[in-house]
């Protein structure tokens, strides 16, 4: 009945304000947070225990319906053909961590198989990755240099103890792993899945493409065979560069000849794998062939005693007990661990919800976290270092029929296989084979230059992001330059905030839609209206802007006109100061008997009871607006602060100065909540001055319509 009452007393069109909406149909209120639904909520019982269990093992939900005979031979030939992936890449980018190559098989087999029971994308290729492998090998590099290492022998000629150096560099690692494990399962608890979102696109790709970069120079060494100082900081590469050119004369043509006759080959067959993958039942596994090969050339021909080619070395066969992280390093890592975790995390995300939108399944970010976090936690007890997920390792797994993370159990046993017998019979594998695969491994990854032709065309914002990532990543090496890109991303937001899209809104004839009269041409300003709308949210670094644009848009000095009215008003009050003090000598004059002083005092009195009416702009000789209402429009409105509150009123206070409404239109339901709690609404300012729609705003606009003065905005 009531709803029925306030709507009677509505316009011929029904145009409701928030207030009377609010009426007609109110809001519920928030629940009270109280500790008896608390408790309810996460109450103990079998079925939120199961849930749980099911949450952070999905395995246990998908693996009892696993279609036995529709995948089971997918996924045995696809975990094959990982494998054979694992065992070259594992022991190439381990050496481009600066550890010995048995842990990258470590690396390629331990977290590959836990993430069988924690993952939920089921074509990820976890293990080593080559942007992870270089973050690593930079702080390796950094902490415990080659120089901390030397010894003499005999007396006179220093040597490093590679023993004592890779013990110790695998020491340092493994605590890393385990920190960066402890900050992904940390996250991934804390559902914090979305930090990954303050890495867009063009930032992880430009970071990338600089890692290449640094991968690619860190491999120089192997390919030249020089040996090389061990440099890091900041502009570390471009000293790296430089010692590499200065020692060109001392290069080794054996290694040199090696590596490039290694690439050429890979380069070829990859390309083949990638022209003929149709017709192919797998692809062609050259890094092993590669591998296989050089290793029995090395081993026949003697290439490190004849030609001083360096070989892997010793690769001890067994699995290790696991061993406590230095817990001491922590503070020293701490900043590099959480690089890691978000970087690795990153990747990983980002080719899983690839995957998952093909094949049409879901990929719960916060507990691919979690799977992440165990996978580097538990791994770092069993001396791995920090893994992610591969794009050609995940693509081959897609490719030769995958369909769930048992081709990733496959893999993980051709690796244990491997790591029990095989591996001992690669130690005469040169390490410029290692560096050939890495280095064409990095053909994809440099494929991302063509972004900068793409985002000048489609986005100069995204452009910029990029090459300043990639910039900074060079420069800055690959932790600093991380922080310095994200910050940068971050401010790029602040400054589209502070400069958006302001525009005049008209309506499009015959319809309820009303757009930018700038960029449409059959919009038509509302006569005496102006709706104002800004691309932004308003908050305290973007209000005042906001309510400069405003007043400019509006096509009069606001300011101006308020400053002329209270000089004109001032002056106002003077003249009425000077009259009143001449009609009192003037009373006082007629009381002295001279001319009729009752009905001049009966004259007086009455001019006195009645209130003189309150000056307006026309009775002040002031111009007056060429629009009678503002109405702005808030539908991109998602926040507001303190500071945007009180910016606020004030422009709902000068525009009355100037006899101009303002309504507020297509606010949404939390901001408006927003206001109420900030103060905003009071007895001169109420809800009726807030539409639901820009449309009705305007017919209430129109409804209440005065008769417009001539437009006088240019006399401004």
């Amino acid at each position: 009945m009531a709803a029925e009452m306030v709507l009677s007393h509505r316009a011929p069109r029904g145009e409701l304000s928030e207030a009377d909406l609010e009426e007609v149909a109110p809001r519920t209120p928030p629940a009270k947070p109280s500790m008896r639904r608390c408790l309810h909520k996460h109450r103990c019982s079998a079925s939120a225990a199961k849930s749980l269990l099911f949450r952070f093992l999905p395995v246990l939900r998908w693996l009892p319906r696993y279609p036995l005979k529709d995948w089971l031979l997918g996924d045995i030939t696809s975990g094959f053909s990982v494998g054979i992936m694992h065992l070259p890449q594992g022991l190439a980018y381990a050496l481009l961590a600066g550890l010995p190559p048995v842990t990258g098989l470590y690396s390629s087999f331990y977290p590959v198989f836990l993430y069988f029971f924690f993952g939920t994308s089921r074509h990820n290729s976890v293990g080593p990755f080559a942007v992870i492998s270089v973050m690593i090998g930079s702080l390796t590099d950094s902490l415990l240099p080659s120089e901390n290492f030397l010894e003499s022998i005999n007396g006179s000629n220093m040597t490093v103890n590679e023993e004592r150096r890779d013990a110790a560099r695998v020491e340092l690692v493994a605590t890393i792993t385990v920190l960066t494990g402890i900050f992904q399962v940390a996250l991934g608890l804390l559902q914090f899945g979305f930090v990954v979102t303050y890495l867009s696109d063009p930032l992880v790709r430009g970071y990338t493409t600089a890692a290449s970069v640094h991968v690619l120079v860190s491999q120089l060494k192997n390919v030249f065979g020089v040996s090389l100082g061990e440099h890091s900081g900041p502009l570390s590469l471009f000293v790296t560069i430089i010692e590499i050119c200065r020692k060109l004369p001392e290069t080794n043509v054996g290694t040199l000849v090696t590596a490039i006759i290694a690439m050429v080959v890979i380069y070829i067959v990859k390309e083949l794998n990638h022209k003929f993958a149709a017709k192919l039942p797998m692809p062609i596994p050259i890094e092993l062939i590669t591998i296989i090969i050089s290793t029995g050339i090395s081993y026949g021909v003697n290439l490190n005693a004849k030609f001083g080619v360096s070989v892997v070395g010793n690769i001890p066969s067994g699995l290790k007990p696991p061993v406590v992280p230095n817990v001491s390093y922590f503070g020293q890592v701490v900043g590099n661990a959480f690089a890691i975790a978000v970087v690795g995390y990153a990747i990983c995300i980002s080719l899983g919800k690839i995957f998952a939108l093909k094949h049409g399944y879901k990929v719960d970010s916060n507990q691919e976290l979690i799977a992440l976090g165990f996978c580097n936690f538990l791994g770092g007890f069993f001396q791995c270092f920090a893994i992610s997920c591969s794009m050609s390792r995940s693509l081959v797994q897609e490719s030769t029929g995958g369909n769930s993370q048992v081709a990733g159990v496959i893999a993980s046993l051709v690796i244990l296989v491997t790591i029990l017998k095989i591996g001992e019979l690669f130690r005469d594998l040169p390490k410029a084979i290692l560096s050939a695969i890495i280095i064409i491994n990095l053909h994809g990854m440099f494929k991302q230059f063509k972004d900068i032709r793409m985002l000048w065309k489609s986005n100069r914002v995204d452009l910029t992001i990029w090459i300043v990532t990639f910039v900074a990543t060079l420069t800055l090496n690959l932790d600093i330059g991380l922080g310095a890109s994200v910050a940068f991303g971050l401010l790029t937001v602040i400054f589209r905030t502070q400069l958006p899209h302001y525009s005049i809104l008209g309506r499009i004839p015959d319809t309820d839609v009303y757009r930018d009269v700038a960029q449409y041409q059959m919009a038509q300003e509302v006569p005496g209206v102006k709706i104002f709308c800004s691309s932004s949210t308003l908050y305290f670094a973007n209000v005042e802007l906001y309510a400069e644009a405003l007043k400019k848009k509006s096509g009069i000095n606001v300011d101006r006109l308020i400053e002329k009215k209270k000089k004109a008003l001032k002056k106002l009050k003077k003249q009425q100061k000077k009259a009143e003090k001449e009609m009192a000598k003037k009373k006082k004059h007629m009381q002295d008997g001279h001319n009729g002083p009752g009905v001049a005092v009966i004259e007086l009195s009455g001019a006195e009871g009645s209130a003189p009416p309150a000056p307006t702009l026309r009775t002040l000789g002031l111009p007056q607006p060429s629009f009678h209402t503002v109405i702005l429009d808030f539908s991109p409105v998602s926040f507001v602060d303190t500071v945007s509150i009180k910016i606020l009123k004030n422009i709902f206070r000068d525009f009355h100065e100037i006899e101009v409404d303002v309504l507020v239109a297509s606010c949404p339901v939390p901001v408006l909540a927003q206001l109420e709690r900030g103060n905003f609404f009071s007895s001169s300012l109420t809800k009726r001055c807030f539409f639901p729609s820009v449309h009705a705003a305007a017919e209430h606009a129109r409804s209440e319509q005065r008769p417009a003065p001539p437009d006088l905005s240019t006399r401004m």
